[in-house]
């Protein structure tokens, strides 16, 4: 292909392609080439998508790997079947043109999607996101199964067809097959053109991505990581990372449960080797969200009352002076924060029988200790209240011997 080839003008609308390809209009340009709506005349006048080749800014060193990059783009076209991703319909050369084509999705890219929403004041909430994302991660986990990476998740290149609900992921202009990624690199792999380089967009595409031209499926996940904070705040991912530390700041532009948020963290990680490696990893962790936690029950000691007549005999008939009745009284799910959960208040005959049992060892100041541990700690559980106080006899077998008569 001539370097004149490059500067021809679009393709006005009413030209026949190929004897068959009708253009309607322009739907846009990008590094590699321009994008128009065709009707195919062989197929009742059906609506495609007709892609030309026509790169710009490539200069002549980058323009042979373009090309290859385009031809690469119907290759994996071809191997993907799956209803949320275009199909492949054909590729031809013609009139020192080489074009692609593949179906027509009628509807909006999410970048428009976002576009509208926050002209209502809003962006996308988390219950939208999460559906959103089970809904695309199937999709990856599809694509990388066939051994390709995406590379150019943004919010640009996936749509919501008109009517529909599940998203489809568009372009795979600068998709990877992970069989060539041990091909030798050279500078040309990185040539930008525009925003845009050959190996991702910046601001989604992860660093290892950008600067050294190294993809995987974590890779994708990253960019689809950005792309989901991009439509919870709002913002450009330019907007969202510290200038100066390179970490990612978006959590002050929205609120978000912790726990998604850790998922969306972890799929952003700076090292590759810190993020999910797999769609499936992501889709179980997103499952979990929404499935209840599993409950584990909180029992508390209740003990009947005793009349003592001093503090020997309160030693001396400790095991017998009270019966233990156990009752779950209730439910908190299981969870390593359980300690911040409130524990019902200490039974006050319980409570009455520690600091008499405490005075045998350390005298009248058990009232003061007994007093100060429930005002510091009002919904101390028995267990925690015994072991506390239990630290204030200065024996450790007595100590022992304390926290044995309480609590066996």
């Amino acid at each position: 292909m001539s370097q004149s080839a490059l500067t021809r003008p679009e393709i006005a609308p009413g030209t026949l392609i190929d004897n068959r390809y009708i253009i309607q209009k322009l739907l846009g340009q990008g590094g590699l080439g321009r994008t128009y709506l065709a009707f195919d005349t062989r197929r009742f006048n059906e609506a495609c998508v007709l892609k030309e080749f026509a790169p710009i800014g490539t200069g002549e060193n980058g323009l042979e790997k373009s090309r290859n990059l385009f031809k690469r783009e119907a290759k994996i076209l071809h191997q993907l079947q799956h209803s949320q991703i275009p199909r492949f319909l054909a590729c031809f050369e013609g009139d020192g043109r080489l074009f692609l084509v593949q179906e027509y999705v009628d509807g909006k890219t999410y970048s428009r999607l976002l576009g509208e929403l926050q002209s209502q004041g809003r962006t996308f909430s988390e219950e939208e996101v999460i559906q959103w994302l089970k809904n695309l991660l199937p999709v990856l986990e599809y694509v990388h199964h066939h051994n390709i990476i995406h590379r150019d998740i943004s919010p640009d290149n996936i749509m919501l067809p008109d009517g529909k609900d599940m998203p489809v992921l568009i372009d795979f202009g600068v998709g990877k097959q992970i069989a060539d990624l041990n091909e030798g690199r050279n500078s040309n792999q990185v040539t930008f053109v525009g925003k845009m380089s050959l190996v991702g967009k910046v601001g989604y595409a992860p660093r290892e991505q950008i600067s050294l031209g190294l993809c995987s499926p974590c890779s994708d996940l990253y960019a689809l990581g950005v792309t989901t904070i991009v439509l919870l705040t709002g913002r450009d991912p330019s907007l969202l990372m510290d200038q100066y530390s390179l970490e990612w700041k978006w959590r002050c532009y929205t609120y978000v449960s912790d726990a998604f948020a850790q998922v969306l963290d972890c799929m952003l990680a700076d090292t590759p080797n810190k993020r999910y490696q797999t769609a499936r990893e992501v889709i179980i962790d997103l499952e979990q969200l929404g499935e209840p936690q599993v409950e584990t029950p909180i029992t508390v000691v209740h003990l009947s009352p005793t009349v003592f007549m001093s503090e020997s005999q309160t030693m001396a008939t400790t095991s017998q002076s009270y019966s233990q009745s156990e009752e779950t009284i209730f439910s908190v799910p299981a969870s390593p924060q359980i300690d911040r959960i409130e524990q019902p208040l200490l039974n006050p005959v319980f409570t009455k029988r520690c600091q008499q049992a405490l005075a045998y060892h350390i005298g009248p100041m058990a009232n003061l200790v007994v007093e100060e541990m429930l005002a510091e700690n009002p919904h101390i559980s028995p267990y925690q209240f015994v072991e506390l106080i239990a630290q204030e006899i200065p024996n450790f077998q007595a100590a022992f011997e304390f926290k044995n008569s309480l609590l066996s």
